[in-house]
């Protein structure tokens, strides 16, 4: 009787958040060890398909680099990486094409509807295109000013976001590869993390999900216990001058604010290893991650 009063009293706990988000979009970046491990990407998918299933609309954005890795290995080709952004030649091009837009994107896809959800792969490699992200060469410049060649790699200026909205509210959870397209035709591909702050501000997500390899934005980074479960912008950037965001954390939580300020509402970071790290962090009063919001903090 014990354990049947605690599972009701977490649905009475997850009622608020239920009736709270119903009708929003979140846009979940799946990415990191979680791709790699078919029993934690097998829990975060339940989580979606009962996202969908409560009335949420989520939008999955998918990565695929250690896939992408072990596939261009097998062909005896070296991973090329210039400013943490893999070069991309005809090659490997080849490879994005096959492995991340083609076989990652369609098995997502058939687990969601496994799990007894519905699920629709967005991707040009199909006989039918429906690719949703659009854009164009991704230039940056090297240390002496320099544009650096990075191959075919883009950044997206356009997300079709019709396509994104009938989905969504026709009860199915877009999958979307991140790759895009241009003008004309040629595929690009395009940062998991980039692609999906992309989608976020394109269809005015309330939240925007980052499936990580840590708990959030933690007091000291080798400490998770030291987790932040909430930051401001104004704290964050004060963090960030502090030192005490550092590394690799400083670009994510950089996009974030970006993010923050092109309208979506909160953009959370959790451990996409933990088993429903998505409705514990969605669902529950305190969450298991960070969540970066902008001034003045709103109810979670």
């Amino acid at each position: 009787m014990r354990e049947a009063i605690e599972k009701a009293d977490v649905l009475i706990e997850a009622m608020g958040w239920i009736r709270r988000f119903r009708d929003s979009v979140t846009v979940i970046k799946l990415g990191g060890s979680a791709m790699e491990d078919p029993e934690a990407l097998g829990h975060l998918l339940t989580d979606i398909v009962f996202m969908e299933t409560v009335g949420m609309r989520p939008v999955v954005v998918h990565g695929g680099g250690a896939a992408i890795s072990r596939a261009m290995a097998e062909e005896n080709l070296t991973p090329r990486f210039i400013q943490g952004r893999r070069y991309t030649d005809a090659r490997a091009l080849d490879i994005v094409r096959r492995v991340l837009a083609g076989e990652i994107n369609e098995r997502i896809a058939g687990r969601i509807e496994k799990f007894g959800g519905r699920a629709m792969p967005l991707n040009p490699t199909g006989e039918t295109n429906n690719n949703v992200l659009f854009g164009q060469p991704l230039k940056i410049l090297g240390e002496q000013g320099e544009e650096v060649d990075l191959g075919f790699v883009g950044h997206v200026t356009r997300v079709d976001r019709d396509m994104l909205d009938n989905l969504c509210y026709a009860g199915q959870v877009p999958i979307i590869p991140s790759v895009c397209e241009t003008a004309e035709g040629q595929l690009l591909n395009v940062n998991a993390d980039t692609a999906a702050m992309a989608v976020a501000q394109a269809i005015g997500a309330t939240k925007l999900v980052f499936l990580s390899d840590v708990n959030g934005v933690r007091q000291d980074k080798d400490d998770p216990e030291s987790l932040i479960h909430t930051l401001t912008a104004t704290t964050a950037r004060e963090l960030i001058q502090q030192g005490v965001i550092e590394s690799g954390m400083i670009p994510k939580v950089e996009a974030c604010l970006e993010t923050l300020d092109k309208g979506v509402q909160k953009i959370h970071i959790i451990d996409g290893r933990v088993r429903h790290s998505l409705l514990l962090e969605i669902f529950t009063n305190r969450g298991v991650g960070t969540e970066i919001v902008n001034e003045p903090v709103p109810l979670h």
